[in-house]
């Protein structure tokens, strides 16, 4: 480090690299033991955050960005106490369906059958990181922001870490590092950490539609030949007259076929979507604004060092399918939590190896298996084998029939991984 061109260091006991949905929530967990403790914590964000409002002021767009909340994940959400505000936005998914284009075998679950109000729900991005950013800007919380990080070096004893912030350089000194700031950043590699990756040669077209049909509140889960398509229940305002018939997708694509469907007109793109996902919510009418983002896994067999971790995105990369990916990274935080609260009431240092090494044992059973159901479903229902196809349909329909291996992927589907968090409230 150049010391003549850094300015002084600060000292935290926690610094939180991301203050996105991951990064948020993980403050919301910690808000107790921070108050109780008295802990020193930063959060190092790239963007300036926004505005706050209340949920008589938040206003639905219809281009937002949407995330499925598993059952599980709300558990945690309300351990952490935001779920009373977020969930006036949310949309619950009472039902889910999941068909194989061009076969007969499909699968229905349905939250009644479980004991609970909902499989899961879904809620807009900006809704919810507003609910966790409310939540901790008055709890004494240093927001270092828009800043970049410049510098990382982890220690034993202490985590040295330089950002620019307004063109300046400043080097804080933590117990502790959490790099909470996504799967793009490459800070997890930069850090000498091994990644596996996996490329799936596939895109993501996001988008939100409006069908002629309502949803009524049912998630669908789509497997064609080209790609997998969700379809998700969105919120409206009660006196919109096209109520309950907003949905979020997330349509697969092949990389080598998404710039021609991105450069469709709308009328085009809601045709080429109607083949593909059929008539279930009647025609499609509209469609907003179109994202593509490339596909693949990454995930970070090495997720610690003495003095930092990395969580959420910057941990493991999943392909949508499913929508495990945020769920997944939830149960790793409400863990990482718990643990982090126990090290600062018994005056350990967050940063320990011991600590952290606990968290990863703790967190790769969960890991494990969420990535083997999301890639082996992808693999599976991306093969136009005719064996494969036949064994796919009567596995749907087995399945279907089947009580016990029904009820094990609805508990997947539900998000009960290995937090005790998540598995709070499950009846069956």
């Amino acid at each position: 480090m150049n010391g003549s061109a850094v300015d002084r260091a600060k000292s935290f006991d926690l610094l939180i690299v991301g203050a996105g949905m991951v990064g948020a929530s993980l403050l919301c967990a910690l808000l107790p033991v921070i108050r109780e403790q008295g802990l020193k914590v930063a959060v190092v964000e790239a963007f300036a955050l926004p505005e706050s409002y209340s949920p008589d002021q938040y206003q639905l767009s219809y281009d937002a960005r949407s995330t499925a909340l598993s059952w599980g994940s709300s558990n945690i959400l309300r351990k952490i106490g935001v779920w009373d505000q977020l969930r006036s936005a949310v949309t619950p998914i009472e039902r889910i369906h999941v068909s194989d284009k061009g076969h007969f075998g499909s699968v229905r679950i349905k939250a009644a059958d479980y004991g609970v109000e909902a499989l899961g729900y879904v809620v807009e991005n900006a809704w919810m990181g507003q609910v966790l950013l409310d939540q901790i800007k008055q709890q004494g919380v240093t927001f270092l922001c828009p800043a970049q990080v410049v510098e990382l070096l982890p220690g034993s004893d202490v985590t040295q870490i330089v950002i620019e912030e307004q063109g300046k350089q400043l080097r804080i000194d933590a117990q502790l590092v959490v790099i909470a700031d996504g799967g793009r950043s490459g800070l997890s590699e930069k850090m000498g950490m091994l990644v596996d990756k996996h490329d799936y040669q596939q895109q993501a077209i996001i988008a939100n539609v409006t069908a002629q049909q309502p949803h009524n509140n049912v998630a669908y889960e789509r497997f064609t030949s080209e790609g997998p398509i969700a379809m998700l229940p969105l919120y409206e305002h009660k006196e919109d007259q096209v109520a309950q018939s907003r949905c979020a997708l997330v349509l697969t694509v092949d990389r080598s076929g998404v710039d021609d469907l991105m450069a469709l007109s709308d009328s085009d793109f809601l045709e080429q979507l109607q083949q593909r996902f059929g008539f279930r919510l009647g025609r499609f009418l509209k469609v907003g604004e179109r994202y593509a983002y490339p596909l693949s896994l990454r995930w970070a067999k090495d997720q610690f060092r003495p003095g930092l971790v990395v969580v959420g995105n910057a941990a493991h990369t999943l392909h949508p399918v499913a929508g495990q990916g945020f769920n997944l990274a939830l149960r790793g935080v409400a863990d990482l939590a718990a643990l982090l609260g126990e090290a600062a009431q018994m005056g350990r240092p967050l940063g320990s190896a011991d600590v952290l090494r606990q968290y990863s044992k703790l967190r790769q059973q969960d890991q494990e298996k969420t990535i083997r159901f999301t890639d082996g479903s992808v693999r599976l229902f991306s093969n136009n084998d005719l064996l494969l196809s036949r064994l796919r349909d009567f596995g749907l329909v087995t399945l279907d029939l089947l009580p016990v291996t029904k009820r094990l992927f609805a508990q997947q589907a539900m998000g009960f991984g290995q937090s005790a968090l998540a598995r709070t409230d499950w009846k069956n």
